[in-house]
């Protein structure tokens, strides 16, 4: 059985193990100590906040997936309110512009990318890293969902927008297309730099060397133009699920390299929407589909996928669950069908 927890202090090893190992344009692990360190540190400041409030400055609920029997975390997954208040958040919004001519006899669309910061505020879901090594049996999928459902425990701490930047094209040597186009021209630094800069320091630098006007998509390269919106092969499993939880491609990109952002209502996620709060039993599940279960708080969480069966007045569990989620026989906890 695995559980997802929230970050402890004795992580951080694991944690920058993880930032060593996501590999370039993984802008959210840094392999920075000193900032992952932080994070760790905030993270643990967040989970134990009364109640943040959704407009005031920005948290961050960083978890861990582990064996529910212990040892050495393999993954992690984060939850980020009020982004682009400590830090400003740029992207790139595509916009069409009506391009006529009577005189010429022609009338046709045309693309281009404006900088915006229209998702100040929001909270992003972000920071998935799971070990190639153990990928798979659900593991992937218990790590993302977990996200709303901690969200789902507590909706007033969250705002009531959701995104994720998703990792974009980026080559094995580091090298982003959609940035030897778009980005070097402007910033004069190679992508590593640029995306470090980006996860360490506070943008100014985006606000002094970003473009001051439209960039016309049609004047980009093929490689430039193929990479705008796509996703990187290592996320296309992620982007799968979140568009199953409800969030959608609104024509907004990463200005770096010029992967995709998605966005939803909070109430409009899957989890958040369908996910009920139920008295847990002890009892026997065997055979049963497997569902996704918390503890339905916020410190302290915990969240697992496991066979259940679910009843209109109560979810039956194996007692070893209730023990992985640190419940008691007959506590309310929180439960969502696994159907993806």
């Amino acid at each position: 059985m695995l559980v997802v927890r929230p970050a402890r202090p004795d992580d951080f090893d694991a944690f920058m193990g993880f930032a060593r190992r996501s590999g370039p344009g993984f802008t959210s692990l840094p392999e920075d100590e000193a900032l992952l360190a932080k994070r760790l540190e905030k993270s643990l400041a967040t989970f134990s906040s009364d109640a943040p409030k959704p407009d005031g400055d920005g948290g961050i609920y960083l978890l861990m997936i582990e064996s529910a029997k212990g040892g050495k975390p393999f993954g992690c997954a984060a939850v980020k309110t009020n982004i682009g208040r400590d830090v400003p958040f740029f992207n790139y919004r595509i916009v069409t512009y009506g391009q006529a001519s009577k005189a010429a006899n022609r009338r046709f669309e045309m693309r281009a990318l404006t900088m915006v910061n229209d998702y100040t505020g929001c909270t992003e879901v972000g920071t998935l890293f799971l070990e190639p090594e153990r990928r798979g049996d659900g593991a992937g999928k218990l790590l993302s969902l977990s996200r709303f459902m901690l969200m789902a425990s507590s909706p007033t701490r969250f705002h009531g927008t959701v995104v994720s930047e998703l990792r974009g094209v980026v080559h094995l040597d580091g090298r982003s297309p959609f940035w030897e186009v778009v980005g070097r021209p402007f910033y004069r630094m190679d992508f590593d730099e640029a995306d470090n800069l980006s996860a360490t320091s506070d943008n100014q630098f985006i606000i002094d060397l970003s473009p001051k006007h439209a960039i016309y998509v049609d004047l980009l390269p093929d490689s430039a133009r193929g990479a705008i919106g796509e996703t990187h092969p290592d996320g296309a499993p992620a982007r799968r699920l979140l568009e199953r939880e409800g969030l959608r491609f609104e024509g907004v990109i990463d200005i770096f390299d010029g992967g995709p952002l998605l966005a939803t209502r909070i109430e409009d996620t899957r989890t958040v929407r369908d996910s009920l709060a139920l008295p847990f039993v002890a009892g026997d599940a065997h055979g049963e589909e497997r569902a996704m279960l918390s503890n339905d708080r916020v410190d302290g969480f915990r969240c697992t996928l496991v066979p259940a069966r679910i009843t209109p007045d109560a979810v039956i569990v194996a007692p070893q669950v209730l023990e992985a989620l640190e419940m008691e026989d007959g506590q309310i906890g929180r439960v969502r069908s696994f159907d993806v």
